[in-house]
């Protein structure tokens, strides 16, 4: 939790302050470096010239989990992965947000029927945000996917939540 979160009741400063840590937050999500198998491949080519993610404020592709805010699960989780994709997950600061990315990152992939290793998707082990289908995914969906995670924070707001 933030300084700032759940200490104001809705009015128009606390809407408006919103839309600005919204808006900010949207624009500058960072990228933990993680690829578990070959759907990392196209996030680096989302990263490259070629599809350029900086149009979407996620070109900073983050080497500690302590400077990132977005984890994008890309590939094959087993078992042995699960517990170090979790540590990260913790390690990241609030808010933080969750891709995953590939069918093995959804749902476990072709190898969860004849693997006993393989977890059954990411969100077994983290809260998933975003689920982004394909084997792999291209790289315009992995920006489908950030522009559904831009949308998902512009709903999101510091005002006090009432408990009914």
């Amino acid at each position: 939790m933030g300084l700032i979160e759940n200490r104001f009741e809705k009015n128009i400063v606390v809407t408006t302050a919103d839309y600005f840590i919204n808006w900010a937050r949207r624009s500058s999500l960072w990228p933990v470096t993680m690829g578990l198998a070959c759907c990392a491949i196209e996030m680096m080519a989302a990263g490259a010239s070629r599809f350029d993610i900086a149009r979407f404020g996620a070109e900073v592709f983050r080497p500690s989990p302590r400077q990132a805010d977005l984890l994008i699960v890309a590939g094959t989780m087993t078992y042995k992965m699960a517990d170090r994709v979790k540590l990260i997950y913790q390690q990241m600061p609030e808010p933080k947000y969750v891709i995953a990315m590939g069918a093995c990152g959804c749902s476990g992939g072709a190898f969860v029927k004849n693997s006993s290793s393989v977890v059954q998707g990411a969100d077994l082990i983290v809260p998933v945000d975003v689920y982004i289908p394909g084997c792999p995914p291209r790289p315009e969906g992995l920006f489908e996917g950030l522009m559904r995670l831009q949308d998902i924070i512009k709903k999101k707001t510091i005002a006090k939540v009432k408990k009914d």
